[in-house]
């Protein structure tokens, strides 16, 4: 977040005190028939979440900016903290300029297995005080609090307990927007960050919404927001008065009637508890371009695995299997195909993989990334897998669960297919 957010959302605070806590006075009495009455829904965002799990980890980086990312020559940034953000760090800036920007910070690789295990107990924390929790990542989520009013107080209430429990149970930070809709209530988390929460009542949602820059609307990029610009539209107040039709006409029906909507506040949009995954997939980019076909198949497999571990973590299985590949001019192509069965095999996913980065042409392409995606991902227990006649099972669905149980009690790296362990024989 930048430094102008920040200022913004100090600015937008309202009835937050300057510890970012909404008091709770006579306006928000126990029965929760103050000011946030209406306000339901909730979204939590856990401030510079990455990096903040790893300050728990290492104790010695306190103090220090942190910042979270890939260490190759072609790394990036997943996460940084504030004190790395206040000097221009950014997710998604390459490494190289972060560490330039930041020299004195503490970089720390990717730990995808504890960042889940500290959403976990987070998601924990919000599913005691209801049922209807939408997580959109591992770092945020939607709460509907219509049905823990009568046990908990009101929203506020709620927000500001919720805050206190992550901050006491899990040593971590996190900001909440509260707000009778799903886009207020997040932009509200975004405008009080870091560790505050922001009450946007209802009856002051189109002053809280008309100064800010059009950008800030869900579904408006670059692209979209050139457009509203050239018709003299730079703010939502500005947006919100124009007639609907003349953004259906620039926009596309769907899209003009929609920021229309939200430029005034409308949002119909649920809570809708735990939506499933529609597809898995892994990625990497290489630190330098690859065309070596062997090096390539030997990822390809690394990717299929990790992908297969996380299907059976999840008891899912998928039938489309696709890849990606990416040119060293950043050209990308995928290809994919639907497999008979359903699966969750690392050997039935790598099989396709490699067939489809063979029938694809670019054996002796030097390539900058690959990736593996599992799609047509159904729950394992819905899926009945049939053998043909004559057909034997081969057993490699039982093979790839000793090897989760053993990687689970051992670590990554304990147990591996004989290429990747011949690979990284040769890497030492």
């Amino acid at each position: 977040m930048s430094r102008r957010q920040l200022e913004r959302g100090a600015a937008l605070r309202g009835m937050v005190s300057s510890e970012g806590i909404v008091p709770l006075g006579a306006d928000f009495p126990t029965d929760g028939s103050g000011p946030d009455a209406d306000c339901h829904i909730l979204h939590l965002d856990m401030d510079a979440f990455f990096a903040s799990v790893e300050q728990l980890r290492h104790p010695e980086a306190r103090g220090r900016p942190v910042i979270v990312g890939g260490t190759g020559p072609r790394g990036v940034v997943s996460s940084a903290d504030y004190m790395a953000r206040a000097r221009g760090v950014h997710s998604a800036m390459p490494m190289v300029r972060a560490t330039r920007l930041c020299p004195d910070a503490v970089v720390f690789p990717p730990d995808g297995r504890a960042y889940r295990q500290a959403s976990e107990a987070v998601m924990d924390i919000l599913r005691s005080v209801t049922p209807l929790v939408q997580p959109l990542s591992l770092d945020e989520a939607f709460l509907d609090v219509s049905g823990a009013r009568r046990r908990l107080g009101g929203p506020v209430r709620i927000a500001a307990m919720i805050r206190e429990r992550v901050r006491t149970e899990q040593r971590l930070t996190c900001s909440v927007g509260v707000a009778a809709t799903r886009f207020t209530a997040k932009l509200g988390s975004t405008h009080c960050k870091p560790d505050g929460l922001l009450l946007v009542p209802t009856d002051q949602v189109r002053g809280f919404l008309d100064p800010l820059p059009v950008g800030a609307l869900p579904g408006v990029g670059d692209k979209t927001e050139q457009t509203l610009v050239k018709l003299g539209l730079r703010t939502v107040g500005a947006l919100a008065r124009v007639e609907p039709d003349l953004l259906r006409m620039e926009l596309g029906a769907k899209a003009g009637t929609r920021l229309s909507e939200l430029a005034r506040g409308v949002d119909a949009s649920a809570v809708v508890p735990e939506t499933p995954d529609k597809s898995i997939g892994a990625e990497e980019t290489f630190d330098v371009d690859v065309g070596d076909p062997d090096v390539i198949n030997r990822e390809l497999l690394r990717l299929s695995e990790k992908v297969a571990r996380r299907l059976r973590a999840t008891e899912q299985v998928g039938r489309t299997v696709s890849v990606k590949l990416r040119r060293a001019d950043f050209s990308t192509i995928t290809r994919s195909r639907t497999l008979p069965e359903s699966t969750d095999v690392a050997r039935e996913i790598n099989a396709v993989a490699r067939e489809l980065y063979a029938a694809a042409g670019m054996e002796r392409v030097r390539l900058r990334l690959v990736g593996v995606r599992v799609e047509g991902v159904t729950p394992a227990d819905q899926a009945h897998r049939q053998l043909a006649l004559g057909e034997e099972d081969t057993g490699w669905r039982d093979v790839e669960r000793v090897m989760d149980r053993v990687t689970a009690r051992f670590g990554h790296g304990a147990i591996q297919s004989a290429v990747l362990a011949k690979r990284d024989e040769n890497d030492v």
